[in-house]
């Protein structure tokens, strides 16, 4: 999978102030600290990101930040709000040791991500969404306010067209698990890009042995299983050698249709 998070080069000194109240380490002329998110649309973080290959261990994520993470992590967009997910943040040392153990053996060259970022997040999928799962959703839904206009009709009519779609996927498609997978990588993906706009670094994995990640968190054991993990925090500007090479991509012409 393409893995994404923001550039990171030297920026001017009048930068410095200003990305260090915010630790923020700041980039020469792709990211300003003391502007972010003033005047930049969605475009400009996509362009600005890139896949850190050496993380800064001495940079932590603030904790005003660590709270908009978990609220990214809520708020994303499902099939039908189905919301098949569990995640593990990791927020200390041992957390993350404990994570890493699912690369240590397989995937040693993600190890050190692992351990020197200053968060990782681990995206679980639901093995199985049952009716006991659905009414759970329904019911926050309606605690939420959603039907408040008609609560019987609307409930009804929730509840129905949810489970019209899983059972779609778990009768005739036969590929319920693999449907749950994908709205996880819904939330995936709007996660990158969501804290690229925080000024955070982000490294999406896949190299990661699912089983021994279970085992250490007993994901299975409560209906999950692990599918990615994410380093969150800043690259490190001498040895994220990935930071000064330029963005490239396939050009419009050759991917996008317009009809």
């Amino acid at each position: 999978m393409t893995q994404l998070s923001a550039t990171q080069t030297p920026a001017a000194d009048n930068m410095n102030d200003a990305a260090d109240s915010r630790r923020i380490i700041p980039a020469d002329g792709d990211r300003n600290p003391a502007r972010l998110n003033d005047g930049q649309d969605i475009t400009y973080f996509a362009k600005h990101r890139h896949t850190v290959k050496a993380f800064a261990p001495d940079r932590k994520i603030a904790p005003e930040h660590v709270e908009k993470i978990r609220g990214l992590l809520r708020f994303s967009p499902s099939s039908t709000n189905a919301q098949p997910w569990k995640f593990i943040l990791a927020t200390t040392d041992e957390g993350k040791e404990r994570v890493a153990k699912s690369t240590d053996e397989r995937y040693p060259f993600n190890s050190p991500s692992i351990r020197n970022a200053s968060h990782v997040v681990v995206f679980a999928s639901r093995l199985a969404i049952e009716e006991d799962f659905l009414l759970k959703v329904l019911d926050q839904e309606e605690q939420d306010g959603r039907f408040d206009s008609d609560p019987e009709t609307f409930r009804a009519q929730m509840h129905g067209g949810r489970s019209l779609f899983v059972n779609l996927h778990k009768q005739d498609m036969k590929d319920a698990q693999h449907w749950m997978d994908k709205q996880v990588y819904l939330n995936i993906g709007q996660f990158l890009l969501g804290v690229s706009t925080l000024g955070i670094d982000a490294t999406p994995m896949e190299g990661i042995d699912t089983r021994v990640l279970d085992e250490q968190f007993g994901l299975r054991e409560q209906g999950y299983n692990s599918l990615v993990v994410v380093a969150l925090g800043y690259s490190d500007e001498e040895a994220d050698y990935n930071a000064k090479l330029p963005k490239s991509r396939l050009p419009l012409s050759e991917i996008l249709i317009e009809a």
